[in-house]
């Protein structure tokens, strides 16, 4: 096996709360002779090019020497990038357009139809799937926390799915469904005819568990479910020390990627850790399925086996890059592997049919010593013996890059280093400041990974950044004005803010802080800012070209499509106040929500 890696830094944020990232989508095209060789037709039916998440297509046309060569056959100006399209059947289906999904030509760059009004849908990708036959074929996305499908063909919605077009994910969780979020921006993974999806819970007291569910794609019946938080009577249920947990612990949910061995029928899943984060006190135990890679039999949802890579996680150390599968010559023999890239900086090996690890994984002493009172750390972390780390695992004054600080602001950092507690990427969070490297935006993340089945390669992208943390004490909290963990407010904020802002409202490189920020803008004026966005938003949503050829509608259509232009503005009036008066009412339980009675223990 072979492992090949590079550590980047990346910075895709704005400065606004909502960043639209969009840029040409560009094909190339080559005058060779070798492209008049028949060629097998490659297609991208998958988010990560195919079930096994490898993003891997063996390309035999473009090559090192000829690439250079290639010229532009077209170009589309409104795509956005993060988006990782789909192409079947010689159509790419992309997000543009005001957050429209839009069909194309692979050969010409055409639109063949605009589906709108999908601003807040999966925006990472979409999921595909067509009947046996071809004949059906259907795009599967989330939107609002609703399952919901197009016809991939005419990019009508199916309102034969579900209940009226759409499958409500909040329910069945356990939870009050009107409380909890649940959508993720990742899209799930597709096998024979079901749809296999994780969540996205949020971060605060109570949110909802992550369990892993799949769904029929023509019904959108619910056909298993996995509970990530055990129930009574379950395997792990026993590695909490509450027997109440699975009644309020949220997280141990899969945001990040999932792959699916298909000829096995065996479905890799990847788990964040248990909420909240960096506080487990009301958690004690090591916490399965939280940290986990677990293989389940993807038409059933029977637990196969799993590998928990942290145990009892304080640290935000999710898994959530893609298990790649590939086959290695191991001990004189192919041995089929899935490798999971960790947060943690580590390579973690399997047998994918067993679960055994290809190399030891051993269980090394880890720091305990705590003052947070009732948290109760794991003893030991599991350390891969092979392959070496891929990320950078320690932070020292030695590490400080010479060219970025003056001598004063060194001087600074050199005192704050010498004060911190540094005891390795698992050094316990406490209410004095810690380093932690890689961080909990470190190691790998989603998007990161890619293998060549072929020969084993595994690649990784790692992000080498310290994070530098510690906890609030409940005045320091409400010094900040940050509300209640848990709160209606914080439920909010955790659905339309903290992707770009943060679970700690700190933001980032470039990304404003909103820390203290009750107390540095008045409440009307922040009123004012967050209505105004809903209405540029709403706009966005209306907004149309002078032609296209065909238009469609979500599963809430805003009026006929032919409609007339005065019935259209009307509808588009109506819409506006819509959105800005429910950007108020979740401004309003932002702003002045209680904070809910803290658990015995809560800091």
């Amino acid at each position: 096996m072979r492992f090949m890696f590079s550590s980047y830094r990346h910075f895709s944020r704005s400065s606004r709360l909502r960043p639209a990232c969009q840029a040409a989508l560009v094909a190339a095209a080559m005058s060779l002779a070798v492209f008049a060789q028949s060629a097998k037709v490659h297609e991208w039916r998958d988010y990560a090019g195919g079930p096994e998440g490898t993003r891997y297509v063996d390309l035999k046309q473009i090559n090192k020497s000829n690439i250079g060569k290639l010229e532009v056959a077209w170009s589309y100006p409104w795509a956005e990038t993060m988006f990782n399209p789909i192409v079947a059947h010689g159509m790419i289906f992309i997000r543009a357009r005001n957050k429209s999904l839009v069909a194309l030509d692979a050969v010409t760059g055409k639109e063949i139809w605009i589906h709108e009004g999908l601003a807040g849908a999966t925006e990472r990708g979409i999921n595909y799937w067509e009947s046996a036959d071809g004949d059906d074929r259907r795009l599967i996305y989330t939107l609002g926390d609703y399952l919901q499908e197009i016809d991939a063909k005419t990019g009508k919605s199916i309102r034969s799915f579900g209940k009226d077009g759409a499958v409500d994910l909040r329910e069945g969780l356990g939870r009050n469904p009107t409380t909890i979020r649940v959508q993720s921006n990742t899209p799930g993974k597709v096998f024979e005819n079901l749809v296999m999806i994780g969540s996205a819970t949020g971060e605060a007291y109570f949110s909802a568990p992550g369990d892993l569910r799949a769904f029929d794609v023509r019904t959108g019946n619910l056909v298993w479910q996995f509970h990530t938080v055990p129930h009574p009577g379950e395997y792990g249920y026993d590695t909490w020390a509450n027997k109440d947990a699975w009644k309020y612990i949220g997280g141990t949910n899969m945001w990040g990627e999932a792959s699916v061995d298909s000829a096995r029928g065996i479905a890799y899943f990847t788990t964040g850790s248990s909420t909240f984060d960096y506080y487990g006190a009301d958690r004690v135990g090591p916490d399965l399925f939280a940290n986990c890679l677990i293989a389940l039999d993807a038409r059933t949802g029977k637990r196969l086996w799993h590998f928990q890579n942290v145990h009892h996680d304080m640290w935000d150390y999710d898994d959530v890059a893609a298990p790649m599968l590939i086959t290695i010559n191991h001990n004189g023999k192919k041995v089929d592997a899935v490798a999971m890239a960790g947060k943690t900086g580590y390579l973690y090996v399997f047998d994918r049919v067993t679960g055994e690890p290809i190399w030891p994984i051993v269980e090394k002493p880890a720091p305990t010593k705590t003052e947070v009172p009732g948290e109760v750390l794991s003893r030991t972390q599991p350390i891969p013996t092979a392959p070496p780390p891929f990320g950078r695992l320690t932070y020292t004054a030695k590490d400080i890059n010479p060219y970025m600080l003056t001598d004063e602001q060194r001087a600074k950092f050199l005192e704050r280093l010498s004060k911190d507690r540094n005891e390795g990427q698992f050094t316990p969070i406490g209410f004095s400041e810690v380093i932690h490297m890689p961080g909990n935006h470190g190691g790998a993340n989603w998007g990161e990974t890619s293998a060549n089945p072929t020969d084993g390669t595994v690649y990784v992208i790692s992000y080498s950044a310290p994070a530098f943390m510690r906890l609030l004490t409940a005045d320091e909290q409400k010094a900040r004005g940050t509300g209640g963990r848990g709160g209606p407010g914080m439920a909010l904020y955790g659905q339309n803010c903290q992707g770009c802002h943060g679970a700690n409202l700190a933001g980032g490189d470039t990304v404003p802080s909103l820390v203290g920020i009750t107390s540095r803008r008045a409440a009307l004026d922040l009123r004012k800012i967050i209505l105004e966005d809903a209405a540029a938003e709403a706009d966005a949503v209306e907004a149309r070209p002078a032609s296209r050829p065909v238009r469609s509608s979500t599963v809430v259509p805003c009026g006929p499509a032919k409609a007339s232009p005065s019935a259209r503005a009307a509808c588009r009036t109506t819409r506006r106040v819509s959105i800005t008066q429910q950007t108020a009412s979740r401004w309003k339980a932002m702003a002045w929500s209680s904070p809910p009675s803290a658990r015995p223990g809560q800091p």
